[in-house]
């Protein structure tokens, strides 16, 4: 089988980018957790919530330190394997990411190191503004780079300029309040909310099973219920308005998330289970809830979602349209250095150029987009859906999961408040088996982001096929085994000490009762 230079480089960003993506939700979450954590500390000046603060901070650590050396790689990436790309909207989705570096990443790299080794050489408000500079910096950084994504899913506030044959910004303000880049950030930082939250629930239910560190596992508890709580119902309640937005900016990867072949009668019926049929064109075995998508999809009762068929027949409008703008840049780039670009020319381009993307797509079926017969235009129209029963599923159980999470949220939330909760061991157990389930509905939101794109790698603007570099496919192969290698590697090692901190539990010196706490005068609880 003759491997793919474009399946390749794929492949490798996506097993680099879902391995980084284990570790971001956790440090987003737990550094604000940490923070409120200190807070209480400092306003009551009860030793156990500056115990729990520095328990929860050592495995804040852990996963920090492996999340940047993640990232790091991946940055490398865009350089390395997406050469085309980074020509071609460099000047645009660079901006962002070096603004994360100077602004975020410093703030947070900076202050990471006072709050571990700042607690006997400052004061309490000191180390505290120390704490919740981190949880700031690593909130800004996932800011950042999800403007430059937002960027990438609804290119705003750039054009292209035919004389450097580059994306350029356009208005810079519309990249960075992009309505697509704010829902994600929202959406996504909550989310990693929810990770940490449930990551700190089931910890403290096992310690409670256990019957170790209870005061700190009560405490941690309650905290990540709250938190819990309010994160899960905000990850809806923002996903919904990440869907609306779908609508207007990404109609394909709604239709394609919803199996939707067909343009419904307004209001559009939600598609609870089914099995779509990529080729047969239709979803076997649907359940359908009527009216419920065109309600969440439009906020209306009026207003028609556009299915799979009908967008196809638009795309076929758009990559003549865009053939067209492959012509007068043609025309443009063979007139003499120096000469000026003729009215009507320059009319033409400017007038079709923003479908020139559309006219790259033919470039799997020919090299030249003006040649391309009929067929080849169909085909190159049918590539812009993505695979829909991927989509379909990995939706669906990330919702799923979401709604799970507001469940066993509010329960904990309620038994803590009411201080029964070490009477129901079997919903302990709940918790301590749904640690994982935050990263697996994470996954599945990373995949319907990016794998819902495609076959773009810029919405619209350039497609994925045309944004590698020209590398040999088994030097990305090898890479792409020396990545599984390093990273199952880290993986393993950082496991290894996170269950090894877990099973240590807090410091002992640190205990309540201890000679190091009993010395202080300890307000009574």
């Amino acid at each position: 089988m003759e491997l793919d230079i474009v399946d390749l480089s794929r492949l490798q960003f996506a097993l680099t980018a879902l391995y980084h993506f284990l570790f971001v939700p956790l440090t987003l979450g737990l550094s604000i957790m940490l923070a409120i954590m200190e807070t209480v500390y400092v306003m009551t000046d009860r030793p156990i919530w500056r115990q729990m603060t520095k328990f929860w901070g050592v495995l804040f650590g852990i996963n920090f330190v492996v999340g940047v050396a993640t990232g790091i790689v991946m940055e490398f990436q865009f350089g390395m394997n997406w050469s085309y790309y980074s020509h071609y909207v460099g000047d645009i989705f660079g901006a962002p990411l070096a603004i994360e570096g100077l602004m975020a990443f410093f703030l947070e790299a900076t202050f990471v190191g006072l709050f571990f080794f700042g607690w006997d050489k400052m004061s309490k408000r000191g180390h505290l503004t120390a704490t919740w500079a981190v949880a700031i910096g690593s909130n800004l950084s996932a800011l950042w780079i999800l403007i430059a994504n937002g960027w990438m899913q609804n290119p705003v506030g750039s054009a292209f300029n035919f004389d450097t044959m580059r994306m350029e910004v356009t208005d810079f303000a519309a990249v960075l309040f992009n309505p697509v880049a704010q829902a994600k950030f929202v959406h996504t930082v909550s989310a990693g909310y929810v990770t940490a939250a449930v990551f700190v629930l089931g910890v403290s239910a096992w310690y409670l099973l256990k019957g170790r560190h209870i005061a700190l596992a009560k405490r941690s508890m309650a905290v990540a219920a709250s938190f819990g709580l309010a994160s899960a119902l905000s990850v809806v309640v923002l996903g919904d308005e990440s869907g609306y937005l779908s609508t207007e900016h990404q109609k394909m990867k709604l239709a394609a998330i919803e199996a939707m072949w067909h343009t419904e009668p307004a209001p559009a019926a939600f598609t609870v289970v089914g099995i779509p049929d990529q080729e047969d064109r239709e979803t076997h075995y649907a359940v359908h809830i009527p009216w419920v998508m065109g309600l969440i999809g439009t906020r209306s009762i009026n207003t028609e979602i556009p299915g799979i068929e009908e967008l196809v027949e638009l795309a076929k409008v758009r990559i003549r349209q865009g053939i067209t703008a492959f012509d007068a840049l043609q025309q443009i780039r063979s007139l003499p250095p120096g000469d000026t670009v003729p009215g009507n020319l320059r009319k033409t381009f400017e007038d079709n150029g923003h479908e020139l993307g559309y006219a790259l797509l033919l470039k799997r079926y020919v090299d030249d987009p003006r040649n391309a017969s009929e067929e080849e235009i169909t085909k190159a129209a049918w590539d812009t859906v993505p695979g829909v029963l991927p989509l379909f599923w990995t939706f669906r159980i990330m919702v799923g999961l979401g709604f799970f999470f507001i469940l066993l949220m509010g329960v904990f939330f309620v038994l803590s408040a009411q201080h029964t909760l070490e009477k129901r061991r079997w919903l302990l157990w709940v918790a301590v088996f749904s640690i994982p389930l935050p990263w697996i509905a994470a996954e599945s939101g990373w995949f319907v982001a990016e794998f819902g794109r495609q076959p773009w790698i810029i919405e619209g603007v350039l497609p994925t096929a045309a944004a590698v570099s020209d590398l040999g496919a088994g030097t990305v192969l090898m890479t792409i085994i020396g990545f599984v290698l390093i990273y199952t590697t880290l993986f393993i090692i950082e496991m290894g000490l996170m269950v090894a901190a877990i099973r240590k539990g807090p410091d002992p010196e640190e205990e309540p009762g201890s000679p190091a706490i009993s010395s202080h005068v300890v307000p009574a609880e």
